[in-house]
């Protein structure tokens, strides 16, 4: 069984005072088949958790241990993260103008494969993506996210993660800007890939509602750039009716 363990993480961000400490010691361990949400306020420092495992240049590692399925992340490349079989799908995803949706997943898909996919298979798997995300197959002419709806970019998002298959997900607020039927679709998205068995999920967010649609099997409320407290869904359903308000004034004390 493989697993994507993070051990006493430390982080840093330039700041216009100087370096920031985000991260204060996070340890996380999360095994294959699994689905672990991370809940807490904002600012708590959830997307820099998430930024600093894929390796963005913005946020410093100064002291702790990634690793993923035995592999050092630490030691790899954003894009050699990628190909030990990490992925992230981003909370605001950037327009690639000129760039279209089909050139921009296959470019990946071969990048993380060493060769190019055989392009009759790959249209009807891409084509097939998109339908499970009710987005039409013109989508695939599209310039990435350029003049997309945020549930446009979401639902890309999630096409992408069934198509280049990682081995862990991590989604960092993926249900910010959807309504009702976008949010469902998503989730089902996301469903999909965790039935598969052999894959995990780090799932990002401020609000249960996802979590109707997407069960977990462990909750951990993040608070003040550490993990306050960890336990299975219960947990969600505490913080839907507390709120955050006493681990917050914790981390104060």
């Amino acid at each position: 069984m493989a697993k994507l363990e993070i051990t006493d993480l430390h982080v840093n961000v330039e700041t216009e005072d100087g370096a920031k400490e985000i991260l204060h010691g996070v340890d996380l361990v999360v095994d294959t088949g699994q689905v672990h949400a991370i809940m807490g306020p904002n600012g708590s420092g959830k997307s820099t958790l998430a930024y600093a495992i894929a390796g963005h240049p913005k946020y410093t590692i100064t002291s702790g241990q990634v690793s993923l399925d035995g592999a050092d992340l630490l030691e790899l490349g954003t894009d050699e993260r990628a190909k030990a079989g990490l992925f992230l799908a981003m909370q605001y995803p950037v327009e690639v103008p000129g760039v279209s949706v089909a050139n921009f997943l296959r470019t990946a898909k071969t990048a993380l494969d060493g060769e190019a996919p055989k392009l009759r298979t790959w249209v009807k798997d891409v084509n097939s993506a998109l339908e499970n995300l009710q987005l039409d197959s013109s989508f695939a002419q599209r310039s990435v996210n350029e003049g997309f709806s945020g549930g446009e970019k979401k639902r890309h998002e999630i096409a992408q993660l069934e198509l280049l298959d990682p081995k862990f997900a991590i989604l960092d607020e993926t249900d910010s800007g959807l309504d009702i039927d976008a949010l469902r679709i998503v989730s089902d998205g996301v469903n999909r890939f965790g039935a598969r068995g052999d894959r995990g999920v780090l799932l990002i967010t401020h609000y249960t509602r996802i979590l109707r649609y997407i069960k977990p099997d462990r909750v951990h409320v993040f608070v003040a750039g550490r993990v306050a407290e960890s336990g299975g869904p219960e947990l969600a359903e505490r913080l839907e009716a507390e709120g955050y308000d006493r681990y917050v004034t914790a981390a104060r004390a």
